[in-house]
């Protein structure tokens, strides 16, 4: 899932081999999904009488699992086209590669299902389980899907030994050592084996009885249950051009931050200016002069700046009826 968001999200890494393999993970994501709902429904005590939803999701179990090996198949067309028919590798656009991925299983899934309809009443293969949907049991109209899924698996390895045959034929064209050669050989073997499946055909034949098949056993479960996180980590999490692109993401995440970080700091470190608040008088007329109405004398008063003002006042000239009040409130 987080594979499939990283295509998604970043638009430098749109392309037809990223689509492809977003493709080939959604189709992980969503069988082993539908395995895990069909599991739990077969071992939950509340699936009698629940037989629509089961149809339903044994129906879509089976699908997904089908577009899981096209899409396989998808993945080993195109390295084939691009490796060895390098000259019509372009004639091949992602509608019809989706075409074999998405709307290839349609056919045989939906001819299972009407086939499974018909033979509902036929023996079963598997009757060591207690399983109330009868649509989860084996039985040989199974082949109808398991089938192609072999075909799929084969015509991947004719697939991979053609790639590989072109790959070491190159190699050798070069002028390098013999031990790079088949170390890079071996390693575009390894990384090819889970993309194409071929995990499967390995695991196919499986040992009755024994220690050996309780081992064969175990090996088959780790493997195929970590196949997509494989395919995943090789061709996203490892890939050069995946690597960059998160690389520069978060290189431009760290440089706004810094930026925001660095506007913040110069905003609290700006310092603050006050405008200094002037008086409508000045300081030599805003004491309050108290005193005998005569007569001239100095005095000393403190301005609104607080320096100390020494002014000679002069005898003002009051009228008698001010005079008169005066006199009157002494």
């Amino acid at each position: 899932m987080l594979a499939v968001t990283v295509f998604v999200y970043f638009k430098d890494l749109r392309c037809l081999r990223n689509t492809i393999h977003a493709n080939l993970f959604v189709t992980y994501i969503m069988s082993d999904l539908f395995w895990i709902l069909i599991l739990t429904m077969q071992l939950s005590a509340s699936s009698s009488g629940n037989m629509a939803s089961c149809v339903i999701f044994v129906t879509l179990l089976h699908y997904f699992t089908l577009t899981n090996f096209f899409w396989m198949l998808v993945e080993g067309l195109y390295l084939y086209m691009l490796v060895v028919e390098t000259f019509s590798g372009d004639n091949l656009r992602f509608n019809m590669y989706a075409a074999i991925g998405w709307g290839g299983p349609v056919i045989f899934v939906v001819l299972w299902a009407i086939v499974r309809v018909v033979s509902l009443s036929g023996p079963d293969s598997s009757a060591t389980l207690d399983i109330d949907c009868t649509w989860m049991r084996e039985s040989t109209v199974d082949w109808i899907f398991q089938g192609p899924v072999c075909a799929v698996l084969i015509i991947n390895l004719v697939f991979l030994i053609r790639i590989m045959w072109v790959l070491i034929t190159k190699l050798r064209s070069a002028n390098t050592v013999e031990t790079r050669q088949y170390r890079k050989a071996s390693k575009a073997l390894l990384v090819l084996i889970p993309l194409l499946g071929i995990t499967y055909l390995v695991f196919l034949a499986a040992p009755a009885e024994g220690i050996v098949s309780d081992i064969f056993a175990i090996a088959r479960a780790l493997l195929l249950s970590t196949q997509g996180f494989s395919v995943s980590l090789f061709y996203c999490f490892l890939n050069s051009e995946v690597r960059l692109a998160l690389r520069h993401r978060l290189e431009r995440w760290r440089d706004e931050r810094n930026i925001r970080i660095g506007q913040v700091r110069q905003r609290s470190r700006r310092p603050l200016t006050y405008s200094k608040r002037e008086s409508c008088a000045s300081s030599a007329t805003t004491t309050t002069l108290l005193g005998p109405p005569m007569g001239g004398h100095s005095t000393t008063m403190r301005g609104s700046n607080g320096a100390l003002h020494l002014h000679t006042l002069a005898p003002r000239a009051i009228s008698p009826l001010m005079q008169g009040l005066d006199e009157n409130s002494v």
